[in-house]
């Protein structure tokens, strides 16, 4: 029984695994059958590998819906129902190697388990990392340790400590339950209750933690970059990071201080003890998205919304980051941005023009490879050529939780953190994206953090968090007064918000928008790619903004100065911040400060332009009296209003099928089949157009009748009903049936491409009507991807996508999204 784990990031841990199973299977060792689990966003990278490397091992990708997986089960199963014995069933199976997924291990556990594995590789393995917390977690645990049959098991991860040392015991509990036995025990061995380590001397917590590290080194494989780039066996170029104090705006001073106000009497109940671990964790989550940036609260955005230099200007962090942007792309740079809010940042991107890729949890896996794939073709240099890749993405987008892990995206040489993870080891992997074997410019990272609010508290407590990890598995012993998380991280952290300045509230000289150093400060943090690689040191800054505002220059210092600093535990600090904050905020105008309301949109309208209007209407409806036309074109929907327009009932979903059969996905519900088309009154052939006009006549006669009456206008939306007697598959008791068509595209025959691309304002405006019209008769909308093709920039279809979730939400309705189903 073998049984380990390597620990190590963007060092290889792939190719070695292929390597050993590779070894197994030729020197017959082990005959197999090898099972390989990973996160889906790496399935590619292991597929890409095997083949490279090891192109005769056959390797069995199973993955996809439960019918793709159908017909590999099939085969699988008929191998092994002609076995003679269940000690042969490796001889003659389809595949040396089986790789999947840990969502579709627990979805077909009673067929895989089946198969004895002689050798399981479990990627990414910080996933079995608590199997006694989130419920999904420890059904993954416990149906690997209890249901499969995988006597060797190889562990693979970078960071087998994040939070503390219960995570690494379950690691190492799934290799070994005979030495590491229960968690009580690995507790009291070697005192997880005592981190801190304030009752022992630091002999004794020297000589414990030198016990754990020699347990640990009979089951770990440890490498790092540090040790591979001093032996001479890897040469990997320089990383510097960077952490930049930003301050607030005064649209977020405004927005953060009145959170804090209406949370008061939970702030003022914590030294009491009276507040609940919920409602702490609620504040610390609205402070951050005040924080990184103030329009992800409803009502805050100005009304009617246009994109424009507001959108920078509202937040701090933002104006830093638009300056950053256009130095790296000017000298020819790649961004790897990582943010928990994208959709804000994406409104950004497109508003500076600047071509991006896009991976978070929406983003399908069939999208996420081609997106990966698009982007790490084309190297950095490639851009510093004379335009021959201009269309080569400069961002690529990465929401944190939904994928990073594993990613190999050395096309990038910056990597910018626009807001911090909880977990630092999560930030830490993100980076690891980037500085990776096959990285050949210095690396730079860049960590926005908003000065003197709660990400600076995060920030602080995070820095003290990792020295767990390197106390454990690290070279030496760092003392520390407090390390890793406990009860009480967030009473902490609410506690260090006596680091904001309640006498700086309104102090409209701070903010960054008004603060002609901002171009001085980013062309400090780009400077510092050139930084002496030969001094050693932990190549870790601070850049401190705040400086420039008391008259010093930007203050650079290495972020292992500020690692003694704990702004958490001061409770009489707290209490004397509170009595002052309360004086000082009441002084502020919070007038234009409403969380959850919609201001109103109606604007007066000029008399005359009002009367040239009506007169033109009366004439239009005159004609279409005489010649007997009814519009069915949907006016403009009254503007949502309430305390909180958002809701959590509507949903974007995709599936597989026909979009013009809602039938088959949404039985006995009223539906609305959503299609594209231009104002030329010219029905097409193929795709859509023969699948409506196969659905009902009454589809492309409507819309020519529209076009000969004057009545096809861009941002138009014509709703027309399907007759019971024209569709042949509504049944009795089935929901009613419309089809809208959205006027998005102008048609003009003078042009070299008569057809123009999809207006983005005006498919905005047919899915805020069609979704308006789906809430008024309960129905359910599907659609195809609009906007979306292989080889083409996929940014029109992430507009479209977040309009749909956007619509989704506030009507609380249902979107299907259909994708076509290759032939396999």
């Amino acid at each position: 029984m073998l049984r380990r784990f390597f620990c190590q990031m963007g060092l290889g841990k792939t190719l070695q695994a292929i390597t050993l199973l590779t070894y197994l299977k030729v020197h017959k060792i082990s005959p197999g059958p090898f099972l390989v689990l990973c996160p889906l966003s790496v399935t590619d990278g292991w597929m890409s590998e095997f083949t490279k490397f090891v192109p005769a091992l056959r390797v069995l990708r199973y993955v996809g819906d439960k019918g793709v997986r159908l017909a590999p089960r099939r085969t699988i199963y008929e191998h092994v129902k002609h076995q003679e014995s269940p000690s042969c069933v490796h001889r003659n199976l389809p595949f040396d190697v089986l790789l999947t997924t840990y969502d579709i291990v627990l979805l077909d556990q009673d067929f895989l388990s089946q198969i004895p594995w002689h050798y399981a590789v479990l990627d990414e393995a910080q996933r079995l990392k608590n199997p006694s917390s989130l419920f999904c977690l420890q059904v993954l645990y416990n149906v690997l340790e209890e249901r499969f049959v995988m006597p060797r098991r190889l562990l693979m991860t970078g960071t087998p400590i994040q939070n503390n040392l219960s995570e690494l015991w379950a690691l190492m509990h799934f290799c070994l339950p005979s030495i590491f036995g229960t968690l009580e025990l690995f507790v009291s061995a070697f005192k997880e209750d005592g981190y801190s380590c304030l009752d022992d001397d630091d002999a004794k917590v020297k000589e414990r933690f030198k016990t754990l590290k020699y347990i640990l080194r009979a089951f770990m494989l440890r490498r790092t970059k540090s040790m591979l780039v001093e032996s001479g066996t890897l040469m990997l170029p320089p990383l510097t990071e960077i952490t930049v104090m930003v301050p607030l705006v005064p649209l977020q001073k405004k927005v953060y201080v009145s959170i804090l106000r209406r949370e008061l009497p939970e702030l003022l109940a914590i030294s009491s003890g009276a507040s609940s671990h919920q409602s702490l964790q609620n504040i610390v989550i609205q402070l951050r998205k005040a924080c990184s940036h103030p329009y992800i609260f409803n009502g805050i955005e100005p009304e009617p919304y246009k994109e424009g230099e507001h959108i920078v200007e509202a937040s701090g962090k933002l104006v830093v980051l638009d300056q950053l942007l256009k130095k790296l792309h000017a000298a020819g740079h790649r961004v790897l941005l990582f943010a928990q809010m994208t959709h804000i940042l994406q409104d950004f991107l497109e508003l500076r023009g600047h071509t991006y890729e896009r991976l978070d949890g929406s983003i399908r896996a069939e999208e996420r490879f081609a997106a990966i794939r698009s982007f790490s073709q084309k190297p950095a240099k490639d851009i510093l050529g004379t335009g021959a890749n201009q269309e080569a993405a400069f961002v690529f987008m990465i929401s944190t939780r939904a994928g990073g892990v594993g990613l190999n995206l050395v096309a990038a040489d910056t990597v910018i953190f626009y807001e911090q993870d909880w977990n630092p080891q999560v930030d830490k992997q993100a980076l690891q994206r980037t500085h990776r074997i096959g990285q050949i410019n210095h690396v730079l990272c860049i960590n926005l953090v908003s000065a003197h609010t709660v990400e600076e508290v995060i920030m602080r407590r995070a820095e003290r968090k990792l020295q767990l990890s390197h106390c454990v598995i690290g070279e030496d012993y760092h003392k520390g007064k407090e390390m890793g998380a406990d009860a009480g991280d967030l009473r902490s952290l609410i506690l260090g918000l006596h680091l904001f300045d309640p006498s700086d509230i309104n102090d409209k000289d701070s903010s960054v928008a008004n603060i002609m150093e901002v171009e001085s400060l980013s062309e400090k943090v780009i400077q510092m790619r050139d930084h002496d690689p030969s001094v050693k040191d932990d190549r870790k800054f601070e850049i401190n903004e705040m400086d420039s505002l008391h008259g010093t220059d930007f203050s650079v210092k290495k972020t292992s100065d500020f690692t003694t600093a704990d702004p958490g535990l001061d409770e009489l600090s707290y209490q004397s911040w509170i009595n002052k904050f309360k004086e000082a905020s009441k002084s502020m105008d919070f007038s234009n400060v409403e969380f959850g309301r919609k201001r109103d949109l109606a604007e007066s309208k000029p008399p005359r332009r009002e009367v040239d209007r009506s007169k033109t209407e009366e004439k239009k409806l005159a004609k279409w009296e005489a010649l007997g036309y009814q519009s069915l074109a949907i006016k403009d929907p009254i503007p949502v209003m309430g305390d909180d327009i958002l809701s959590n009932s509507g949903s974007v979903q995709f599936v597989y099928g026909d979009c013009t059969k809602p039938l088959n996905t949404s039985p006995s519900e009223p539906s609305i089949i959503f299609s594209c088309i231009d104002n030329s009154g010219k029905w097409g052939h193929g795709g859509m157009f023969d699948a409506l006009k196969n659905l009902s006549g009454t589809i492309p006669a409507a819309y020519q009748r529209a076009f000969e009456c004057g009545d096809l206008h861009l941002g138009d939306l014509h709703l027309i009903k399907i007759n019971e007697a024209d569709d042949k598959e509504n049944k009795a008791g089935n929901g009613p049936q419309w089809v809208a068509l959205a006027i998005v595209q102008s048609y003009n025959p003078r042009r070299k491409v008569p057809r123009s691309s999809i207006s983005v304002p005006d498919i905005e405006q047919c899915i805020l009507k069609a979704s308006y019209v789906a809430s008024q008769n309960s129905a359910s909308i599907h659609m195809p991807r609009i906007g979306y093709q292989d080889g083409t920039d996929r940014s029109e279809w992430y507009r479209v996508e977040r309009l749909l979730r956007k619509y989704a939400s506030i009507y609380s309705i249902k979107i299907f999204v259909y994708y076509y189903r290759r032939p396999s």
